[in-house]
């Protein structure tokens, strides 16, 4: 049941791994009710969000066909993406910094493993009973009523892996699409399989897995010990108050060498991993709070103070300040570097090209001419106007038909137009090589995109 000791920082780890199957005992308390407050609240942003329309359109669709994401008014592609690898960078340092402060209440509170396992447990209680009926149903011999629980029970569960596939295809199909031609049976091959294969892994992970997921595949619970110190603040069994630790009757004073600790085990019965938090810490506890919850409510029955298992310290420190300098800091520099991404995101993109079938070319008029390829990609919902101009360039112009120092392109919502510009000089004794800007201008905004590129000519020097 138990191996070696894992030591960190003075902390004390050891494992309690079980081959038997864990029957989840169904509690009420103050950290359930968070959790289920919590596991709601994420819930309905996650079915919702792919309903909420914006502009007429979808307003968050990933769009791989189309290597594009929409979110609302902004439409992100791959030059984009580095905003993904920041966001992803500040979610993991404030994953590291929670967890320095209050252990693993990720896992417990909000890793979606632990809602859907509680969730699938919720159905089975509902159905089979209590965890000891659950029990006692898996080794009665095979009956009506066995097989008609057993089958209302992953019918249920199979039904609510197919929604969960369902809603998360949708952030990459429409939905006024993907429900529809799904349940029509119009989908794609290609759709079918990934809402059936999403369907299956929650099926599994949340039906039969369980926690397995969180013991033996999850990395997070492999490394969250690093992270740890006698700070931090993790759910403990106070085994100084607790020893000795026996059974006794609620009107039956408690003897003299007796702890307060009743020996209810129902800390082991609502536990989701299965361990008992009574034999010390251990790297399989996911902070969830059930066992804190199933301990005050066996202490208010006694007339125990509650508390003999709690989310608490081994040492506070004396400069709390220091435990949140190091991941503290990383989370604000990756926040604001986020914000000032955004802040300078423009919503359109400018390339230059050179023309590569020659360096310059002389026109009718006897001038110099220089041809380049801009491709302008709009990545607004509006179709915009863009304004090109030569910036401190003597003897040069852009050529069009209206013979004006300016160009302007005209570009459709999330369109990438290519559009070649010609510059001329009349100045023949220029270097053979000079450098060019454009300024690219929005013309509803304001804003602008300067570029660089160069011009060549026949004659001069370098």
């Amino acid at each position: 049941m138990s191996s070696p000791y894992l030591s960190n920082n003075n902390l004390i780890f050891k494992t309690a791994v079980t081959d038997d199957k864990i029957y989840i005992r169904e509690q009420q308390g103050r950290f359930q009710k968070i959790r289920r407050l919590l596991s709601s609240l994420l819930m309905i942003i996650f079915v919702l969000t792919p309903f909420i329309n914006y502009d007429g359109e979808q307003a968050i669709l990933i769009d791989i066909g189309q290597q594009k994401i929409h979110i609302f008014a902004f439409t992100l592609f791959p030059q984009d993406l580095v905003i993904f690898c920041l966001f992803g960078i500040f979610s993991a340092f404030l994953l590291f910094y929670v967890t320095k402060i209050y252990g693993r209440v990720w896992c417990g509170f909000t890793c979606p493993q632990t809602i859907w396992m509680l969730m699938f447990n919720w159905v089975e209680r509902r159905i089979e009973g209590s965890h000891n009926h659950s029990k006692a149903l898996d080794k009665q011999p095979i009956s009506l009523n066995k097989v008609t629980k057993k089958v209302l029970k992953h019918v249920i569960w199979g039904s609510i892996s197919l929604f969960t596939a369902l809603v998360f295809i949708s952030y990459f199909i429409p939905v006024d699409e993907l429900y529809y031609s799904f349940f029509t049976l119009k989908s794609s091959v290609i759709v079918f399989s990934w809402v059936l294969f999403f369907a299956l892994c929650t099926y599994i992970n949340a039906g039969w897995i369980r926690e397995k997921m969180c013991l033996h595949m999850c990395p997070y619970a492999r490394f969250q010990s690093a992270m740890f110190d006698q700070s931090t603040k993790l759910v403990s069994y106070d085994a100084v108050r607790g020893e000795n630790r026996g059974k006794r009757k609620i009107t039956a004073p408690k003897n003299a060498n007796m702890g307060d600790c009743v020996d209810c085990n129902l800390c082991v019965q609502v536990c989701p991993v299965g361990i008992d938090i009574r034999e010390g810490m251990q790297y399989e506890c996911i902070n969830c709070g059930l066992c804190v919850d199933a301990c005050d409510m066996t202490m208010t029955k006694f007339n125990y103070p509650k508390g003999l298992i709690a989310f608490s310290a081994t040492k506070s420190t004396k400069s709390p300040w220091k435990k949140h300098l190091s991941y503290g800091s990383c989370v604000t520099l990756s926040l604001v570097a986020m914000v000032v991404w955004g802040i300078n995101w423009q919503s359109f993109e400018v390339n230059i090209i050179r023309d590569r079938q020659a360096l310059y070319s002389v026109n009718q008029d006897g001038k110099i001419q220089n041809t380049y390829l801009f491709k302008i990609r709009n990545k607004s919902n509006q179709a915009k106007v863009y304004q090109i101009n030569l910036v401190d360039f003597n003897n040069g112009h852009i050529v069009e038909d209206s013979k004006e120092s300016h160009h302007k392109i005209a570009v459709q919502p999330q369109e990438l137009k290519i559009s070649a510009i010609s510059v001329v000089v009349d100045d023949h004794q220029m270097k053979r090589r000079r450098d060019i800007t454009f300024d690219v201008v929005e013309a509803a905004s304001n804003s602008s995109i300067t570029k660089n590129s160069s011009f060549y000519s026949g004659s001069g020097g370098w």
